[in-house]
């Protein structure tokens, strides 16, 4: 039976996954002013409590941009719409915020595929690649291990979902797949996990 019959909870990665990459990690970094080769939430949670603070509303309004001009991966909606039925749940994992995740899916034009519940962002859970926010989905659906998915484009959404015990593909557009070591599946297009 195709993996696609046989997962029930399919949890994705926003940015570089459902939508298209436009985040310039660098650029961001310099914006903000904190160092290049931490994370930017690594980085943010290190800092003096006030500081902190205004980073993290400096970060917010440079991600919002960006959200207004997100465009859904090919083969986005024709994943969606094949995997979106009973008994079927689909759930966001992201490290961006909520406000800024709304925007993106909206933006992208796929906001209706996803509830709101189902979207776990920086600010329900302990970021990726902690698997905190698998277990809250999984939680919220009373999901197991073997029927859940985690879809990503990045080695924090692989490991992630390692962590958690569930099976990981790997969006790569570009095929060359760095990180293949931590995922089942690669992919260069979301539709080709109906060929899976």
């Amino acid at each position: 039976m195709k993996l696609h019959k046989r997962k029930k909870y399919w949890i994705f990665d926003m940015d570089g996954t459902l939508t298209i990459a436009q985040h310039d990690f660098l650029a961001i970094k310099n914006e903000l002013g904190i160092p290049i080769d931490n994370d930017i939430l690594t980085s943010l949670s290190q800092l003096p409590p006030n500081i902190r603070e205004q980073k993290k509303i400096e970060l917010d309004d440079i991600e919002l941009k960006i959200a207004k001009l997100a465009k859904a991966s090919q083969g986005c909606e024709i994943l969606l719409k094949e995997i979106k039925v009973n008994p079927n749940r689909l759930g966001i994992l992201t490290r961006n915020s909520f406000k800024n995740s709304l925007e993106t899916l909206k933006a992208a034009g796929i906001s209706d595929f996803f509830s709101q519940n189902d979207i776990v962002c920086r600010e329900r859970a302990i970021p990726k690649p902690n698997p905190d926010g698998i277990f809250y989905l999984m939680k919220q659906w009373n999901a197991i291990p073997e029927e859940t998915v985690m879809i990503g484009d990045y080695l924090f959404d692989l490991e992630a979902g390692k962590q958690a015990n569930v099976d990981t593909i790997y969006i790569d557009p570009s095929g060359s797949f760095p990180f293949r070591q931590q995922s089942n599946y690669q992919i260069t297009k979301l539709e080709e996990i109906l060929l899976l």
